[in-house]
């Protein structure tokens, strides 16, 4: 049972996610950053908060519709209480936002990109842009009047608006114009000007010149405005009692998110009160949910300007170009593999040889199968050519994919049918749980005798964010565990959890509680009088038995190192609880993505990679796949890569007993550590050799790996009780325990 004084050590969910985005937006003042990519993390920060709005504080709006009393299980917030904790949050850091924005704005003009002020332009600018106006935009405007006769339109999620209040001569009352700024035409636009080049907003010239659209009628005042939509969609229990396609599921749910209820209202400064009145009566939001702010409302113009410079040839403005590092000329993975494990780490190393497997696998006669779980690919997905080349060269394709990635819903559903009418058998996963893995099984046939290549990664098969996120990828052609994941594969197929561990670590039955035991080890070390360590890296971490875990190693007097990028529910250096508890988080110029989970110390430490967060809904509620990593090579390089970032001096900040972060500061004589930047020098040269030809017949010998870890970890976990199935059948399933 809980004690009362371990809720000292917990911190919410959500405003510790507010307080990672605003690590983001530190680097958009970061003097280290070139302003070309200070640009962009002001992009991003703004993206970010998009996100959340649309999700998180969507999903706790809908809570506090349906009776919204539950309490979060650490700090016993109900949904109405983090909502009032969330807002005032949101506002400081807008505040913060227009600060650091305003300044980027004059760093760029001294550099010769100027934002156009429509308020205090000369009269040979008044003249240029009300000419561009009526040439350029305002044939293409869609403009509304609002009033008796005409109802109040949908207004589209995060779409820009300028809304202003008219009124004619002779007109006894006033009405309400509306025009969106339609997504088919550029928002900013860009004119040189005298060796300069002057930028516009195509918003800020509409309200400008909002009396030429409405005639007759006078504009009494105006204002920018925009709208964010609650997109936390869920399967709807009843839709499973139709034999429909889950396609056709997922797309309907798609055309419902685009109508769900307003969750924020973000306008420009001093908007008039009647405007911001009337938007807050029709959409039915609170006064605390709309927000005021100097910069642009949507924030992804930053990219655009940051773009416009680097078309420019403007290079010193941006960090220094890295390229994924590729493998000699003669590498090749499949051969490699064959003989030794192998580890590639993005964005460091190319997953061009991946691929190449991927390709050769589809040609392959001695291949018989390749199964995937594909949670987002790329809009251009080598990965989903490969399969259908596999699949028309008659190989057996299997391809889970899981329809339910947020805002991937559509790709995926495009990609699936794409997979279907090349032949590949497509899955779309279980009805309670996300399928969340990143798996390939390779399977051959020699003789007779079956061998697998078996790929485990932390992140997405996806060509595009294996250059922008870092993230591990384990092949192996290990017996044992291309055994077990063809298991896993197998009961994925017919809807049944991965109930025992061996080689893998499986959510939901068999991830948590290995992981969990492995700590209880370090703490039994630490009470016999040995040295005793735990590190964890992972992107979040908010479960609460975890957590507790973590305090209770603590106070054995274990060292806990963690590395987390973005939420993190526990607090560190608490005394008395936490006080051997280190949590740092590195924001940089790739986006911290792998999962690394190591346990003890020198040549006894066991290492894990996984798919799989801290979070609740990774531990409990999704399926995720790690594995430990047997080889001592590999394991060490692991080790290699987590002693690197804690030591990281330039993009870490470390948590402090109240919940700040302030960014870590070397010592004056020490030298800077990048540890982004230093994966390049630690990987350099690092690609396995290419064995040499064996001879006809002669069998395949592997390096040797560790021993397996003890045998107490590999016991059959008890299954923890499932979400409430969603249909008839999955009922009876559970009555008759699967």
């Amino acid at each position: 049972m809980e004690q009362p004084h371990t809720r000292e050590i917990f911190i919410n969910r959500e405003l510790s996610w507010l307080e990672f985005n605003r690590r983001v937006l530190d680097l958009a003042k970061d003097k280290t950053v070139p302003v070309g990519e200070q640009l962009k993390f002001a992009a991003i920060y703004a993206s970010n908060l998009d996100e959340f709005f649309m999700v998180r504080v969507g999903s706790l709006y809908d809570r506090t519709l349906v009776g919204g009393d539950e309490k979060e299980n650490k700090t016993g917030m109900t949904p109405a209480q983090q909502l009032d904790a969330i807002m005032p949050k949101v506002a400081e850091l807008q505040q913060h936002c227009d600060k650091i924005v305003a300044k980027l704005y004059e760093n760029v003009g001294v550099l010769g990109y100027r934002r156009v002020d429509f308020a205090h332009l000369s009269k040979e600018a008044e003249h240029f842009w009300r000419k561009y106006f009526m040439q350029e935009i305002f044939p293409v405007l869609s403009p509304q009047i609002i009033d008796r006769r005409h109802p109040f339109p949908f207004l589209r999620n995060n779409e820009v608006y300028v809304g202003t209040i008219l009124k004619g001569k002779g007109d006894a009352q006033s009405s309400f114009g509306l025009v969106p700024i339609s997504t088919q035409f550029q928002r900013i636009i860009f004119v040189p000007s005298g060796g300069s080049v002057a930028f516009a907003l195509v918003e800020e010239m509409v309200e400008h010149f909002a009396g030429l659209i409405f005639g007759k009628n006078t504009v009494q005042s105006r204002c920018i405005f925009r709208v964010t939509r609650n997109a936390d969609i869920t399967v709807d229990e009843g839709m499973f009692d139709h034999d429909v396609d889950y396609r056709e599921i997922m797309s309907d749910l798609l055309k419902k998110r685009r109508k769900l209820a307003a969750v924020r209202l973000q306008t420009t400064p001093r908007a008039p009160a009647e405007i911001v009145g009337f938007l807050r009566e029709k959409l039915m939001l609170p006064a605390k949910q709309v927000f005021e702010q100097t910069t642009p409302l949507d924030m992804s113009i930053g990219f655009k300007i940051s773009a416009r410079i680097a078309q420019d040839g403007h290079t010193e403005l941006f960090y220094p170009v890295k390229r994924p590092m590729l493998p000699p000329p003669d590498f090749n993975l499949a051969r490699v593999v064959e003989t030794q494990d192998v580890l590639l780490s993005y964005p460091y190393q190319s997953i061009r040889p991946f691929i190449r497997m991927l390709n050769e696998a589809a040609q392959d006669p001695d291949v018989l199968s390749i199964k995937m779980t594909l949670y987002r690919v790329a809009h251009e997905s080598k990965i989903i050519e490969a399969l259908i080349s596999a699949a028309e060269n008659g190989k057996e394709v299997v391809a889970i994919v899981e329809l339910r990635a947020r805002f991937d819903e559509q790709n995926n559903i495009d990609f699936s049918k794409q997979l279907e009418e090349a032949g590949c058998t497509v899955i779309y996963g279980f009805e309670a749980y996300k399928i969340h893995s990143k798996l390939t099984l390779i399977t051959k046939k020699k003789g007779n005798q079956l061998h697998y290549i078996a790929q485990i990664g932390t992140g997405n098969y996806n060509e595009k964010t294996s250059e922008q996120y870092t993230d591990l990828s384990f092949i192996t052609t290990d017996l044992g565990i291309g055994s077990e994941l063809a298991t896993v594969f197998n009961n994925l197929a017919i809807e049944r959890l991965t109930e025992h561990a061996g080689n893998l670590l499986v959510a939901p039955l068999c991830f948590k509680s290995v992981l969990m035991q492995e700590m209880d080890a370090e703490i039994e070390a630490k009470r016999m009088g040995k040295d005793a360590r735990i590190i964890l890296k992972c992107n979040s971490i908010s479960d609460k038995d975890i957590i507790e875990k973590i305090s209770e190693a603590s106070c054995a007097g274990v060292s806990v190192q963690m590395i987390v990028r973005g939420i993190c529910c526990i607090k560190a250096g608490v005394p008395g609880l936490t006080e051997n508890v280190t949590v740092r988080s590195i924001v940089g110029r790739y986006l911290e993505h792998e999962r690394v989970y190591a346990f003890g110390c020198g040549q006894d430490t066991r290492v894990y990679i996984a798919s799989g967060d801290f979070l609740t809904r990774n531990t409990e509620r999704r399926v995720e796949v790690g594995v430990r990593i047997q080889d001592r090579r590999i394991a060490g390089e692991l080790l290699q890569m987590l002693d690197l970032q804690l030591r990281d001096n330039v993009n870490a900040r470390e948590m402090q007993p109240d919940g700040t972060y302030p960014k870590v500061k070397p010592a004056p004589d020490a030298p800077r550590v990048d540890s982004q930047l230093g994966m390049y020098d630690m990987l350099a040269g690092t690609w396995p050799a290419m064995p040499a030809p064996r001879p006809a017949g002669e069998p395949v010998r592997r390096a040797p790996t560790a021993r397996r870890h003890a045998a107490a970890l590999q016991q059959p976990q008890r299954r923890p009780a499932a979400p409430r199935p969603q249909t008839l059948l999955g009922r009876l399933r559970n009555l008759l325990g699967r």
